[in-house]
Parts: structure tokens; C-alpha cells; sequence
């Protein structure tokens, strides 16, 4: 908190410029003379609102879960976090390949920035991955997914449109025709790894290639996976389900796994170590470490096709990739069907469950749970 607060753009990816082939390269780059620089808001400069300052300082200072019980900081609202109207990429009908650039997204963006510098700067915090415990270090190079062809690393977090992702990765690598092909995503086949690299190579495209994660408000993601998996997936119910009843409800031992309440899976979720828990409900920040690697741009959930759209015309995939449409099937998670969990949650067990989740909050921009009894109330 002693640390002021400085406007920060990361300069030019060197990832754009021409570079001769590297040790162990496993594809070379379609398209190696490319050039491309880093958006800039309208310019050359973000203005700061004060509110949204505040919003980010406070986000940055160690007096977060203080203000949780009066829902302070459920007075500072962050930036709506939806394309403008008439923001559009050359995939959705026009305009260039410049970066989503309303103003309330360029405050977030900047808040995102600062905060990360921040919070990354402090002399505890990792600088590269090779700082990271073999175990953290394991998890984001299992994470970060690797298109040599258009040279950029995505680290694709659980609940936040990975399997999409995915999809176009294996577009782009010509093991998949199109992203509308209807079959089973397999997460595992025709992806590469950074992990299953070998360090020169892992610290060449660390350093080189455009890297880029999509993020999400922390307590909707938890809340998708907890529907998901144990509303609809029976390996989840049998895996995780049946221990969760027996280990938190009396006389549960009967239980198949296909009952447990969200209460349960928060009781879980507290008893559990971070860095053991599934991929699915392990933090964002656990999972990709983005003070060990340097992201180039940080997508949301909330505006994913106008982010996306972005992402692909920055890396210059062909004009006909676009990011898949939603399944007919798919419902959409509400702010009423958040809102009506969490208040029907004991406010004790978000409460401690907060700090696992902290920097997710922080480090991304997204607002702690307004779980008052007024808001409750409404």
C-alpha cells in the first residue's frame, strides 16, 4: 500500500517481431516477419475516474475482508463490464483490430494493471515460473496451452469458456475443421502443453509469444462449477459428491453424490489446500500466476465475445475463425441466481472462504459479495 500507484503499459510484445527458428521448436510460425504493437486507449492515455480509482486502491490495500461485514465495499461499484453499444470486430460485422476501447473498459483495464504491479511487485511475490514450487510450477505449465503456428500461450482456466478456447486451438492447428463441429471436446488430444516442453523452449515462448487468460468473477465461477459438476456430471458426484455428504451431514452415507448443497461444497472448499484442490474450483491466480507470468491481456468473462474477437485479430488467425456461439442448451449464470445462493448462504462460510479467493478478486477487478442483510432483504 506504501507503493504509489503508476500508469503502466507493458511495452511492445517482442513475441511480434521476426526471430530465427529456436531450440526444439515443435512448429514453425505460419507468418514470421509479422509486426504488431499493444493497444493504447484513445490518446495515448486512460483517464481515471475517481470512484474507480478508489475502487482499486481499496481492491490493492490489506484491509479488504475488514469491510465485508458492513458491505462497504459494496458502495464502490466496479465499471459495467459489457461492450459498448456499437462495439463491434471485423467477426461480429466491423471495425479494426484495435482493443476494446470504452472508457469504463480502459478504467477496469487500467485498475487490473496497476493492481497487478502492485501486488506483484512485493519482494515475497515470484518473478518467473522458475521461482514458483515444482508444484505451482507444474500447474500453470499445465495450464498454458501453446499455438506455435501464431506464436501466443493462453492459460485456460475452468468455467471460463476454456473448452471454446480449446476448440479454435485445435482450429487453428488444423486437427479440427471447424468450431462448430458437434462432438465432445477432448481436452487432452491435439493440444500442446507448455509443460510437456523443455526449459529452453518453455523460456522462449514465455518470453516471446503474446500470452493471454480470461478471468471471471470469482464466486459465479464457483457457483458454475458447483451446478455443473454436481447437478450434472455423475464422475464428479461419485468422486466428490458422495465424500463431501458423508464428511458434512449426518447420516448422509446413503448419498450418491447428486444432492450436495452448495453450504456443503463451501464447507469443502474451506477445508481444503489450495494447491490440491481440482482445477475446476482452484483460484485463478493458482492456476495461471500472473505475477510469474507476464500476461499481455486479460480477457472477462462478462464481455467474452467482444474480448475474444480482440484476441483473434491479434494474433492474426484467419478471418473465419470466431469464437463458437453459446449451446442452445447452455443457461447463462444470472446476477438473481448468484444473488439468491449467496443469500441463502450462511454469511460465515463466504466469509472465511474469502481470503482463498482474494487475490482472484483483487488482481481481476470484481467487487467482494454484497451478502448485508439489507441487500439480502431487497
Amino acid at each position: 500500500a506504501a507503493r504509489p500507484l503508476r500508469c503502466w503499459r507493458p511495452e511492445p510484445a517482442e513475441a511480434m517481431l521476426p526471430r530465427p527458428p529456436f531450440p526444439g521448436e515443435v512448429r514453425r510460425a505460419a507468418a514470421a516477419g509479422r509486426s504488431r504493437s499493444r493497444p493504447r486507449g484513445a490518446g495515448g492515455g486512460t483517464v481515471l475516474l475517481p470512484s474507480m480509482l478508489m475502487f482499486g486502491v481499496i481492491l490493492a490495500s490489506s484491509g479488504l475482508l475488514l469491510m465485508i461485514e458492513k458491505g462497504i465495499l459494496a458502495e464502490v461499484k466496479p465499471p459495467p463490464l459489457h461492450p459498448a453499444a456499437g462495439e463491434l470486430s471485423r467477426r461480429g460485422g466491423g471495425g479494426g483490430a484495435e482493443a476494446p476501447g470504452d472508457l469504463d473498459y480502459q478504467v477496469l483495464q487500467d485498475i487490473r494493471n496497476r493492481t497487478i504491479r502492485a501486488v506483484c511487485g512485493q519482494r515475497a511475490m515470484p518473478r518467473s515460473v522458475w521461482e514458483l514450487p515444482a508444484g505451482q510450477r507444474r500447474t500453470v505449465l499445465r495450464h498454458l496451452l501453446v499455438s506455435d503456428k501464431y506464436r501466443f500461450l493462453y492459460c485456460y482456466v475452468p468455467k471460463v469458456a476454456c473448452s471454446n478456447w480449446k476448440r479454435i486451438l485445435k482450429v487453428l492447428d488444423g486437427a479440427l475443421e471447424s468450431v462448430d463441429v458437434k462432438l465432445k471436446m477432448d481436452h487432452k488430444s491435439d493440444l500442446v502443453f507448455l509443460g510437456d516442453m523443455k526449459p529452453d523452449e518453455i523460456n522462449y515462448r514465455l518470453k516471446n509469444y503474446y500470452k493471454f487468460i480470461f478471468v471471471r468473477n470469482p464466486m459465479e465461477r464457483l457457483l458454475s462449477a458447483y451446478r455443473n459438476k454436481f447437478g450434472e456430471i455423475k464422475e464428479y458426484q461419485q468422486r466428490y459428491g458422495v465424500e463431501i455428504v458423508r464428511r458434512y451431514r449426518k447420516n448422509g452415507g446413503n448419498s450418491v453424490g447428486d444432492d450436495v448443497t452448495f453450504s456443503e461444497f463451501l464447507r469443502y472448499l474451506l477445508d481444503e489446500e489450495v494447491e490440491r484442490m481440482n482445477e475446476h474450483w482452484m483460484p485463478i491466480y493458482n492456476l495461471c500466476q500472473p505475477c510469474a507470468v507476464r500476461y499481455d491481456f486479460i480477457g472477462s468473462y462478462e464481455r467474452l465475445n467482444a474480448d475474444a474477437s480482440y484476441v483473434l485479430e491479434r494474433v492474426q488467425s484467419p478471418s473465419f475463425i470466431r469464437f463458437p456461439e453459446r449451446q442452445s442448451w447452455y443457461k447463462p449464470m444470472t446476477a438473481e441466481t448468484l444473488r439468491y445462493y449467496l443469500c441463502n448462504t450462511q454469511r460465515r462460510l463466504i466469509k472465511e472462504l474469502l481470503p482463498k479467493y482474494i487475490l482472484d478478486f483483487s488482481l481481476f477487478g470484481y467487487p467482494l459479495p454484497n451478502i448485508t442483510s439489507e441487500f439480502c432483504r431487497q
